[in-house]
């Protein structure tokens, strides 16, 4: 305490710099409010306003910037729209190839309602979402989402923009009553879930069912001469009131122990180039493709069943899709043959 109350003004202000702690790894912490403040109050507001200078005015400091005479000006114009109109065509082709089709719409958008429109000054924080932790067998570390969040909201719009193949899964053995499999997913009966940010467990807890999942690690822990965690809420906290690291992994877990990596990759002011529609953030500007399993008698139709202790399988387990699957484990009655356990299968594709 006393060698913080002895810091200067300037030197409080560098502790919200994000400055590398490891080099080309992750950054020291620093409090995300007070570095867009930082920002605010160094830039000239011209510099991130969404409003475009005259074009006379953009001349004048170009002419005084490159120190060219104005009729060199000129020329480079008349050039250069020659080589935009000629070119058009081609980079149009690319980036409908090279871009997904969220960014394509994205870019530049603004809301109809001006209401909906981003405040000048707002800060983008971009985030990894990997691969839960489970899928260990990558020999690459590989991002499955990249999001843009705003720095004004709540780490609940995150957690509902995260998408996991384990919040479409349904619990259930059905190999009786295949035509019976319950419509409802998990992510609408198991709706509990955390991240942890320094020492902090940030649980949702926006649902009546929803229950504190953090509380099991919480007191193992507290056996273990571990430093006392706190708990908070998800929905009450926004990303202005957090400290965080630059390329530093947290951690999100839902569906009790799925549990995914979250890297904070870069933070910066919104610019007028950038999606300006509030309502379409938390934003989608990367989605890893995951390659969909067939079924493995056919090898055409995407999966639908998995089945276990079946005779009829060649693996144990065994993928299905739905024809092959009824076709292969039931009579023309709809009667089961043999002896066999069936789970209804979501492939992980099905986010492509």
């Amino acid at each position: 305490m006393a060698e913080s109350s002895t810091l200067t003004c300037e030197e409080k202000q560098h502790e919200n710099v994000p400055v590398y702690e490891f080099i080309d790894v992750n950054s020291k912490e620093f409090h995300i409010g007070a570095f867009r403040d930082l920002w605010l109050d160094v830039l000239n507001p011209e510099v991130y306003s969404y409003g475009e200078p005259a074009p006379e005015i953009e001349d004048v400091e170009f002419i005084e910037e490159m120190g060219i005479e104005p009729k060199t000006l000129e020329e480079l114009k008349s050039i250069c729209r020659y080589n935009r109109e000629t070119v058009f065509f081609k980079f149009y082709f690319c980036i409908t190839y090279f871009m997904t089709y969220v960014e394509m719409m994205s870019v530049g958008k603004k809301p109809d309602n001006l209401r909906d429109l981003i405040p000048e000054g707002e800060i983008i924080l971009t985030f990894n979402i990997m691969y839960p932790i489970l899928f260990q067998r990558f020999k690459f570390v590989r991002a499955y989402q990249t999001l843009h969040v705003l720095g004004s909201q709540k780490l609940s719009d995150l957690r509902d923009a995260i998408c996991c193949v384990s919040d479409l899964q349904v619990f259930g053995e059905f190999s009786n009553t295949p035509d019976m499999v319950p419509q409802f997913i998990s992510k609408d009966h198991y709706k509990s879930a955390f991240f942890f940010f320094n020492g902090t467990f940030f649980n949702d807890t926006r649902f009546p069912e929803c229950q504190d999942i953090s509380k099991t690690t919480r007191e193992w822990t507290r056996t273990r001469d571990f430093p006392e965690f706190k708990t908070a809420k998800m929905e009450d906290t926004s990303f202005y009131d957090l400290k965080m690291k630059v390329g530093f992994p947290y951690l999100y877990t839902h569906q009790g122990d799925c549990e995914h990596v979250v890297i904070l990759t870069d933070v910066r002011l919104v610019h007028q180039d950038d999606c300006l529609d509030m309502k379409l953030y938390p934003l989608i500007t990367h989605k890893h493709r995951v390659v969909t399993r067939k079924c493995s008698v056919c090898h055409l139709y995407i999966s639908r069943w998995i089945t276990t202790s079946d005779a009829f399988a060649p693996t144990d387990p065994c993928l299905f899709c739905d024809q092959c699957f009824r076709m292969f484990h039931y009579d023309d009655k709809g009667n089961k043959l043999g002896d066999f356990l069936a789970y209804a299968y979501v492939d992980p594709g099905t986010f492509n």
